[in-house]
């Protein structure tokens, strides 16, 4: 392969570089990537006592996405070192925010262990979903009294884990006419709107909206999909305070 000249592709001592050094540079980046890559997933793998099976920390995994994504840029912009040193570095923060998403969402499970209240994990953020058997009688936006102790175990998971940012989603089914469905979503996530704030929960922190029964997780058509598909739902997401 002939050398190159160029101005920009000139070693220390003002020498032309190789188009040889040149690939073999470019393929070190991702290799460098991949290392980095390989020793955050071994550490992502680790055995839980009780059962003794090999399972995977889902903040390290958040890791991985850090340092995949930064060391990509990092390769572009500043070569093999940049990748490094930005893998690393977002590796880090991933890894931060998944231990702190991790450590609010086994406190909000211990919590609502003994409710219907689900509690789902979507990427680094956490769903609850509230049915309405359990928080509201049948076309009322008023709490009831089933719902209250739940809803402040709730609030007070996140009063403690103040990096995040809360939406709650009111839903309901496909029975009676759109305007009043989509009225009932938006009071029935502002009664669990009030109640968290009443709680302690600062609501710059919180959005409310209603969806009436656009957004469907079941079948309408069926009593038990109309009855799923009646819920609140509160999502909550890290803010960048939780590095």
């Amino acid at each position: 392969m002939p050398a190159l000249h160029h101005a920009g592709l000139c070693g220390q001592h003002g020498g032309p570089v190789s188009g040889d050094v040149l690939m073999m540079n470019r393929l070190s980046q991702p290799a460098m990537l991949c290392t980095l890559v390989l020793a955050i997933a071994t550490s992502a793998c680790t055995t839980n006592p009780q059962t003794g099976q090999t399972e995977i920390n889902k903040a390290a995994l958040y890791g991985i996405g850090g340092a995949v994504t930064c060391g990509l840029i990092g390769a572009a912009t500043h070569g093999s070192v940049g990748a490094r040193n930005s893998a690393l570095a977002c590796g880090a923060i991933g890894a931060g925010v998944g231990a702190y998403m991790d450590n609010q969402e086994q406190k909000l499970r211990e919590k609502l262990a003994n409710t219907r209240i689900g509690v789902e994990r979507v990427g680094n953020q956490i769903k609850l979903s509230l049915p309405d058997n359990v928080t509201f009688a049948t076309n009322s936006f008023q709490l009831g009294s089933a719902a209250q102790q739940p809803l402040s175990d709730i609030a007070a998971v996140l009063v403690q884990y103040a990096n995040t940012s809360i939406t709650v989603a009111g839903h309901t089914d496909s029975t009676g006419p759109a305007a009043y469905n989509q009225t009932l979503s938006e009071k029935r996530a502002q009664a669990v709107t009030d109640l968290l704030a009443t709680k302690g929960v600062n609501t710059v922190r919180i959005r409310t909206m209603g969806f009436g029964p656009s957004q469907p997780i079941a079948s309408n058509a069926t009593v038990e999909g109309r009855s799923k598909n009646r819920r609140v739902e509160v999502l909550i997401a890290p803010d960048q305070a939780a590095q």
